[in-house]
């Protein structure tokens, strides 16, 4: 009797019950519940005291003694076998420790312990047909019968076999590679025995019938648990009925399907999906050969060739499997020549990547840094390169990793890391979905399971604190090598390396960047080049960098545009201190930059000729627009520096412009704006720009006029976009005493400095100064007094005239004449009794003539965004007229913005609130196309371009995806098309 035996008594107290000390020891051997083991052990029948010491090692040892002590109390014989054999004893109490599933089939089956003993069990498929009653050797073996009792036979014999793979597994007796190969010839001998229970219900003689095995099972690379892909290939007899056998061949499938999936009293195997067949689960189950080839050749994806990586004949006619393997070979090595790979594979990038997102940081599969990013990497990098380097033609993961590193296509360190945080990241699955034979991928939150876990991985001192630990940093370091693999060896591929040394040739390197959507990828080389080539600790932060930049760069519209563009900063920062350590540094920046490059040209001009600011992307702060107030004061702090010189003035002035208009870009860009916002601050730096030319230009006029510079147009309504001009009227008073002739050829002097300033080339974008909207046009004067304004408003003024001063607002100079000319023109465009029935129709005939002829030639009505159907024009002359007609009696339609307007209009229930949505909707989406056309191409645009490869460039701006070019267009002709109806019934109607 031990002094712990079944009545739980120690030795040196006389019998004296002593549970609590039982429990203490215990926990001290290392069970979590020292008081629950202790009442297990005192309820056994057997002494069990030897067995504790043994339990120490295991991962669950409270696990591991609920199990024994169940298997004791079923068949007492086991207790004896146990003892008698060391390797048994260690593999029995290691599957216990992991598995309470596989301890609850011991219990029912223990018989099975005996399997543990043995190395090897024979062959698995032969074993598995045997216990469902049919013969190996025949060609096509049959079960017996089919029903419950075959798929029951099936699961025992499965069970145990497995039981036994778990045994040498978490006893180290096989590498991960060697337990995945033989988890999968098991779902390969499962499949083959479920086969034959399905022939055991149907007649398939006319029918050759392959399962191949696809994803992990076709890799021979399966989880203990999972869904086992397949595709069914199928063949009519000789002389059979093509239809009749397809038919049949179908029907054996689903009957295979179900023996598999079936649930009976042994549970079920695992679900067999056929979903990655031709046309996934809307096709058919089952196609010949000859018709799985004819789809592949013309309408399979990427993504279906890159699962094709995997397929191997697993059960059924292996002949007809190798032949479809062989077949469908030769397509998946060529895949990467294939019109819209490029597509497909920066498509397929974005899936994982969004899917990744979606997943909680826990999830090993599909989570940040887990198994997905790594076999999704290895298998598109295969897709590239393996049409070129058979070596590469591996259907596993880790084996094609290898090979990747051999050929020079990883680097060796990089896939050595990524190797070992694969492995250790597949034998954590295993370890979770043992526990209870369920397929599971999320690391749990709960102590005990992080210990088992940790125990099991040979984490003894701190399980749970040491496996956290590790589970993160293998995490951390896939995500990051992930995010890099495809880049780091094209810098080795243009780096003085060693002849001994693999790597990228020029060629794969160029098949790379073209696959990640690089047009130019031989000029993408030059500039990798150019950019990490030397011994500078400039070209050694710059290969650090590159390989997330340009990834980042691939993720952008014109991944070619954003990598010149990054080493055109580059070349001029290169050598500041600040710039490379900023973006090394700080991940917000080098990110938000990489996109800038790549969607926006015009940012990036801005940014070549202020590269300094780079230093605002690393807070959406930095890039809120600056008040008005803080920019005329730095304007006005220019000017008064370069007194007497005011082309030095002005060029201060403009390169404030510059760095303002990039931060608006920017802002834009990152969508920390709006449409409405954008306009409000590009008219107000408008408004600072021309208030400092107008004090620059001014000199010794002060002495004789006043001046004030009128807002109109789009500047007047605070609707600037980027390619906008500055439309203004010019007035000014001449000073008491002055003469007025003296006073208007100074102000005429002063007007023409201002527009001169403003144009003179430079490397920042002019402000054109517009004044074509003032009285009698290009034919009068520059510039008039208020008097002379007033007198030609009240003689000679025509409706378009009133309508276009309904934008007329005080921009720049003196504030008090600005005021005074406003109170000059609200008596024309806010009529005291409105609008005179023939003034409104004049308006409507004028509308109707500019549609018909102002349209440029060779231009799409519908795609263009100021003239066309629905568009800005439409929208803004709807505003107008409500307040030609109603503006007089009511104040709150006088503003110059035009949803301003049109939102009064509702107040006032001039316009339904559902008009106005119409009407706001299509006004912002068509500004928004006119600035995104000017952001990315960096010249103006007002037509939605025809051209299929712009237009997409337009599409991502805007923030549809990749794909979504015809979306786009799709919605702006629906909104203006809606916007259209509504004008034709407010603006034309009565």
């Amino acid at each position: 009797m031990s002094c712990y035996g079944r009545t739980g008594k120690s030795c040196q107290d006389g019998g004296v019950p002593r549970i609590e000390s039982t429990a203490a020891r215990l926990a001290k051997l290392g069970f979590a519940d020292g008081a629950r083991a202790a009442q297990l052990v005192s309820q056994s029948p057997a002494d069990l005291d030897d067995i504790l010491e043994a339990l120490v090692d295991v991962a669950d040892p409270d696990q591991a003694l609920v199990s024994l002590t169940r298997l004791i109390e079923r068949e007492p014989a086991v207790l004896a076998t146990v003892r008698g054999d060391d390797r048994l004893r260690s593999r029995l109490l290691a599957v216990l420790g992991v598995s309470a599933a596989l301890g609850d089939h011991f219990v029912r089956h223990p018989g099975h312990i005996a399997l543990l003993a043995q190395d090897g069990l024979g062959d698995a498929r032969a074993e598995l047909l045997r216990a469902v009653g049919a013969e190996p050797d025949e060609s096509e073996p049959r079960a017996q019968a089919g029903g419950n009792d075959a798929l029951t036979a099936l699961r025992v014999a499965y069970r145990g076999r497995l039981a036994h793979l778990a045994a040498r597994d978490l006893t180290g007796t096989l590498t991960l590679q060697e337990v995945t190969a033989e988890l999968s010839e098991l779902a390969g001998a499962a499949l083959e025995a479920a086969l034959a229970i399905a022939r055991a219900e149907i007649d398939a003689s006319d029918v050759r019938l392959a399962v191949i095995g696809m994803g992990k099972c076709g890799a021979r690379e399966l989880n203990y648990i999972s869904d086992v892909d397949v595709i069914f290939v199928a063949e009519p007899k000789d002389g059979a009925d093509e239809t009749k056998a397809l038919r049949t061949a179908t029907r054996l499938a689903q009957a295979m399907m179900r023996a598999c999936s079936a649930t009976t009293s042994e549970g079920s195997l695992w679900e067999v999906d056929a979903g990655l067949r031709p046309e996934g689960r809307s096709g058919p189950l089952v196609r010949t050969l000859e018709s799985h080839l004819a789809y592949y050749r013309r309408w399979a994806k990427t993504w279906e060739f890159q699962a094709l990586l995997k397929a191997r004949p697993v059960a059924g006619d292996l002949d007809l499997g190798a032949s479809y393997v062989a077949a469908v070979n030769e397509m998946v090595w060529s895949a990467a020549t294939r019109e819209h790979f490029v597509e497909d594979v920066q498509a397929m990038r974005r899936r994982v990547e969004a899917h990744v997102r979606e997943q909680g940081d826990r999830h090993l599969k599909l989570g940040p840094g887990g198994l997905r990013d790594i076999e999704f990497a290895v298998q598109l990098l295969q897709l590239v390169h393996g049409r070129l380097d058979p070596l590469l033609r591996r259907r596993a993961t880790l084996p094609a990793l290898a090979a990747l590193s051999r050929g020079g296509y990883v680097g060796r360190d990089d896939s050595r890391s990524l190797a070992e945080a694969y492995s250790f990241l597949r034998q954590v699955e295993h370890l979770l979905q043992l526990h209870r034979m369920r397929r599971t991928h999320v690391v749990p939150t709960d102590e005990a399971d992080l210990r088992r876990l940790g125990r099991a991985l040979g984490m003894y001192a701190d399980p749970v604190g040491e496996f956290t630990t590790r589970w993160r940093r293998h995490a951390m370091e896939a995500r990051r090598l992930h995010e890099k693999l495809f880049y780091r060896p094209l810098l080795q591929a243009v780096a003085r390396l060693p002849e001994s040394e693999a790597r990228l040739s020029a060629s794969a390197a160029e098949a790379r960047l073209k696959a990640l959507g690089y047009v130019d990828p031989a000029g993408a080389l030059r500039h990798i080049a150019a950019l990490s080539t030397g011994v500078s600790r400039r070209a050694a932060i710059q290969r650090t960098l590159l390989p997330v930049m340009l990834g980042w760069f691939a993720d952008t519209p014109d991944p070619d545009a954003a990598l010149l563009g990054f080493r055109q900063v580059s070349d001029k920062l290169g050598s500041t201190p600040w710039y490379l350590r900023l973006l090394r540094d700080e991940t917000a920046v080098a990110a938000r930059m990489a996109r800038l490059l790549g969607t926006s040209r015009y940012a990036t001009g801005l940014l070549m000729h202020a590269p300094e600011a780079v230093a605002m992307l690393g807070s959406d702060d930095e890039l809120t627009p600056r008040p008005p107030e803080s920019l005329l004061g730095e304007a006005s702090a220019a000017v008064s520096r370069h007194g007497g010189d005011p082309e030095g003035a002005v060029t201060a002035v403009r390169a404030l412009r510059r760095k303002e208009l990039f931060r608006t870009a920017v802002a834009d860009i990152s969508g920390l704006i709006d449409i409405e916002t954008v306009g409000t601050a590009l008219s107000r730096l408008n408004d600072v720009t021309l208030q400092a030319a107008l004090d620059a230009a001014f000199g010794e006029a002060r002495e004789l006029t006043s001046f004030a510079i009128i807002a109109m147009g789009r500047l007047g309504g605070m609707e600037c976009s980027y390619a906008s001009d500055a439309d203004v009227m010019f007035v000014h008073s001449p000073l008491p005493g002055v003469d007025e002739r003296a006073a208007t050829d100074a102000a005429f002097a002063v007007a023409n400095e201002v527009r001169r300033l403003l144009a003179l080339p430079a490397p920042d974008p002019p402000l054109h100064v517009d004044p074509g909207l003032r009285p009698e046009g290009r034919q009068g004067p520059l510039v008039r007094t208020l008097a002379s304004y007033r007198s030609y408003y009240e003689r000679w003024s025509s409706p378009w005239e009133a309508q276009a001063l309904l934008r007329a607002r005080f921009s720049a100079g003196d504030p008090e004449l600005g005021e005074a000319f406003t109170a000059v023109i609200d008596e024309l465009r806010y009529p005291r009794d409105g609008l005179s029935a023939g003034a409104v129709r004049e308006i409507r005939r004028l509308k109707a003539r500019m549609e018909a002829e102002r349209l440029p030639r060779g231009a799409d009505p519908a795609l263009h965004t100021k003239l066309g159907p629905g568009g800005l024009s439409d929208v803004e002359w709807v505003a107008q007229l409500l307040q030609l007609r109603h503006a007089g009696a009511r104040p709150s339609l006088r503003t110059t913005r035009t949803l301003e307007a049109l939102r009064a209009a509702v107040a006032e229930e001039l316009l339904a609130p559902e008009d106005e949505a119409v009407l706001a909707e299509a006004w912002r989406f068509a500004s928004r196309v006119r600035d995104a056309i000017m952001l990315v191409k960096g010249r103006p645009g007002d037509s939605v371009p025809k051209d299929s490869t712009e237009r997409g460039l337009i599409a991502r701006t805007l923030g549809y995806p990749p794909e979504g070019s015809e979306d786009f267009l799709d919605d702006y002709r629906r909104v203006t098309r809606r916007a259209r109806k509504v004008v034709e019934r407010v603006f034309y109607g009565d």
